[in-house]
């Protein structure tokens, strides 16, 4: 879901606040200034009436003569009022439609007879509206114009945080001395923001420290007992005259603790980072490699139908830690071997780094394929059954950079692609 900016949300907040607020003004302003206009027409309107009242009372044979804008209806001599103005209850009555114009109309009844005098407003009401337009074009431009002010000044205002959340984005975890940093204008909260931030990153070498000196101690302690009783299952299973069942014994222990050596390399190889790893790399070819490691299974496959088919090998040149290149192909097809009956088991090497990988066997569903994603995903690790899990294999080659990949074969079966792309050796 992608997320609006604090910019933007702050810069609609105040354009739809001040949109609101000039609507309010604008609507009272014209409550305002109905209310006004009525009370000087009616004021106007009055006084001249009142005015005319008056002069017939002084002088019986005064008439009324209408003006360009002003005119009085059922007064005797003068023309009968428009149909517009017949049904008007007495009162004040604003812009009121006489043959195209606006008009205010007082209507007040007299002796008997009701006299209509009218004001024309046609003008007023014209310009009146003009302004308005005016008005309310001039707010918008306001509102427009106050909007873009608004955003530059919020961009101005959000750019340190921006620029900082840029720096926090650029932290690599694997280089050590990194430090974020605020400009001298920046605000108290980018500062604690920040200094929180620093303090972190301190806290977090030293962490990486403690753990890297753990790696190198405990790489030197696990590896020497392995192989003290390596070395010893070697001795012993070399004496002649050793029985049988002790030399079956030996033989898995010798399997176990080389399957154990294994299991701690990769681990070790999990713990550190990638670039360190470079100082434990060789120079190999996995096309003699490939062989040997097919030579060291075999005896896996001893009570089963199964057949290993090596495809053409091209030369191809590795740049990689020898022992975990051995231990992720070696466990792949262990994996193989364990999960395939009979038939045939394929091993194929591209140019381009990838080893291939095709059992007979039982196969796996989607689903347990996207287990073993998930699984990754989410850090988890474990074997499952002899060797080490795939899980963990998927974990070792994204630590590397290295592609594994696993999809069911039809009708049965799985085919494993293990690209060491990343580690061919320079030409």
């Amino acid at each position: 879901m992608r997320r609006t900016g604090l910019r933007l949300r702050i810069t609609l907040l105040v354009v739809v606040y001040m949109l609101l607020l000039s609507l309010a003004v604008v609507y009272h302003g014209n409550v305002v200034n109905e209310r006004a206009e009525r009370l000087v027409w009616s004021s106007l309107l009055q006084s001249e009436l009142d005015h005319y009242l008056r002069r017939r009372a002084e002088d019986p044979g005064y008439h009324w003569r209408d003006t360009e804008d002003v005119a009085l209806y059922d007064e005797p001599g003068t023309a009968p009022p428009p149909r517009a103005l017949v049904g008007l209850r007495p009162g004040l009555h604003d812009e009121v439609r006489v043959n195209g114009g606006r008009r205010v109309v007082l209507v007040r009844d007299i002796e008997g007879r009701r006299l209509i005098l009218t004001l024309d407003i046609t003008e007023f009401e014209d310009e009146e509206r003009h302004l308005t337009t005016l008005m309310v074009g001039s707010a918008l431009g306001g509102l427009a114009l106050s909007g873009l002010l608004i955003a530059w000044g919020l961009r101005r205002l959000v750019k340190p945080l921006a620029d900082l959340a840029g720096d926090i984005a650029a932290l690599r975890p694997d280089r050590g001395g990194q430090r974020v940093s605020v400009g001298r204008n920046a605000s108290s909260e980018l500062v604690v923001i920040s200094d929180a931030v620093n303090d972190y990153l301190a806290r977090n070498e030293r962490f990486v420290e403690r753990e890297r000196a753990f790696i190198d101690s405990s790489s030197h302690e696990l590896r020497t007992p392995i192989a003290v009783i390596a070395g010893a299952s070697e001795l012993a299973l070399g004496q002649p005259g050793t029985p049988d069942a002790v030399r079956n014994q030996l033989s898995r222990i010798l399997r176990t603790a080389r399957g154990v050596e294994q299991l701690v390399s990769l681990l070790l190889v999990l713990a550190k980072d990638p670039q360190r790893l470079a100082q434990v790399s060789d120079h190999f070819r996995l096309d003699h490699l490939l062989p040997e490691i097919v030579d060291d299974h075999r005896h896996l496959s001893a009570d089963k139908d199964l057949e290993f088919r090596m495809q053409p090998l091209p030369a191809c040149e590795l740049f990689a830690p020898l022992a975990i290149v051995q231990a992720a192909i070696g466990n792949l097809l262990r994996n193989a071997i364990e999960n395939s009956d009979r038939g045939t088991i394929s091993i194929a090497l591209q140019p381009a780094g990838v080893v291939v990988i095709e059992d007979p066997g039982h196969g796996m569903s989607p689903e347990e394929i996207s287990a073993i994603y998930a699984k990754v995903a989410r850090g988890g690790g474990g074997r499952d059954g002899g060797g080490i899990g795939l899980d963990l294999i998927a974990r070792l080659c994204e630590h590397l950079g290295w592609t594994l990949g696993i999809e069911p074969r039809s009708p049965r079966g799985t085919r494993v692609t293990l690209d060491f792309g990343s580690a061919l050796a320079a030409t």
